[in-house]
């Protein structure tokens, strides 16, 4: 499904950003999506084509798996030896760390350099809990808290794992997820010299850089050995393009040749637009985008909320909010959205509550609903009141 396009369809307060991040909450965690709005291009420091490019790459996931040679296991003992500080004074030194890990096979008691103590801390390993080091780097990854500790409290924000297999010196393969943009920005941060000047310069420059064209080849290659040595593979994710026809003629072209690319993840657009003009030119089209890359799509047309899915949203609505409606009220304010929106129904949801608290009741009920009503105005009936006018409020 890489490099395939998908355009979302439909009148504003259809659901089309409700939809996209429907699909970003199935995918889960480990599918990269990237959400972006068409009117993020416009900057007047990076060009509009570098940014789409780093979306672009934003949106693809590369799954690295590695055989490292670990030390693995519960941690059962930790304590931290301190020396004099060689510079006199005060202040203690760490002379090194002692751990012991245990496993289903036996125990293992290391001596760690003060070094590691750092990735130690920065974990927040503490007795009980699972990780493992890694015998080359040193690095440090805590897994979980083990099982064995699953009833020490009744509700605790952990997430526990089983007691590790085997020896507590072993491989074990690592499967590390980035992105590619990761990867591009990893490569580009400049070795700058480690005096007061360079610090100073580098703060001093402006955070938004762009990345070469040849620095990305340069990625691309390394990636694509990886994946053809197996070590890799890639994850095209998910792109998705709000306001579509607010990109111009320059980022249709680019995002033809993207997404011909053999790296290019599954791009999402949506738009509220019929027939307008596609920016940048005279040219009317439907949705304002180019009609080749029209080609390139599947669409999706998105349709309003009939009155009993504006009543289940508005419910879900209230229960999130902690807000209590009766069910004439909700079925009242469902009338309201199919007569101007959904959005404006669900902004009434606050103010109805707080004149219901003010008469006293926790309850909205379709009095409140009413008198909301009657004070403010949605974009429609405004609309009306200022075209019977001559451009101002009667």
């Amino acid at each position: 499904m890489a490099g395939r396009a998908l355009l979302l369809a439909g009148a504003p307060g259809t659901g089309k950003t409700a939809l996209a991040l429907g699909v970003a909450q199935e995918l889960g965690p480990k599918v990269p999506f990237c959400p972006m709005v068409g009117s993020e291009v416009f900057s007047s420091e990076v060009k509009k084509t570098e940014i789409l490019m780093e979306h672009f790459r934003r949106a693809i996931g590369l799954r690295i798996r590695e055989n490292k040679e670990v030390y693995e296991g519960e941690v059962t003992e930790l304590s931290v030896e301190e020396t004099e500080d060689p510079l006199g004074g005060y202040g203690r030194s760490i002379s090194h760390v002692l751990i012991t890990l245990k496993t289903t096979k036996g125990n293992k008691t290391l001596k760690l350099d003060p070094s590691i103590h750092d990735g130690l801390s920065k974990e927040g390993v503490t007795v009980g809990d699972v990780m493992y080091i890694e015998a080359n780097s040193g690095a440090v990854k805590r897994v979980g808290r083990s099982d064995a500790y699953a009833t020490e409290f009744d509700l605790e924000a952990e997430e526990y794992v089983p007691l590790p297999k085997g020896e507590v010196h072993k491989k074990k393969e690592v499967v590390q997820d980035v992105t590619l943009h990761d990867l591009d920005v990893a490569n580009a941060r400049p070795q700058g010299g480690k005096d007061v000047m360079s610090l100073m310069n580098a703060m001093g420059k402006s955070k938004k850089t762009e990345i070469t064209e040849k620095l990305r080849n340069e990625v691309n290659r390394v990636v694509n050995r990886y994946i053809d040595q197996g070590v890799a593979e890639l994850v095209p994710g998910v792109l998705f393009i709000d306001e579509v026809h607010m990109l111009d003629i320059e980022c249709f072209t680019y995002l033809n040749r993207s997404l011909e690319s053999t790296l290019s993840p599954i791009v999402v657009f949506a738009t509220n637009r019929g027939v307008c003009q596609i920016r940048g030119t005279d040219i009317l089209a439907p949705h304002g985008v180019p009609v080749d890359l029209l080609d390139r799509m599947l669409i999706i047309r998105t349709l309003p909320y009939n009155a009993d899915e504006m009543v289940q949203i508005m419910s879900l609505r209230a229960t999130v909010e902690g807000i209590e409606v009766e069910e004439s009220a909700l079925r009242m304010l469902s009338d309201i959205g199919a007569r101007t929106s959904l959005r404006y129904a669900v902004q009434m949801l606050t103010p109805a509550r707080i004149v219901a608290e003010t008469s006293g009741r926790t309850a909205i009920t379709d009095a409140d609903v009413k008198e909301v009503d009657k004070l403010f105005l949605d974009g429609k009936a405004s609309g009306q009141m200022l075209s019977k006018s001559e451009g101002y409020m009667q």
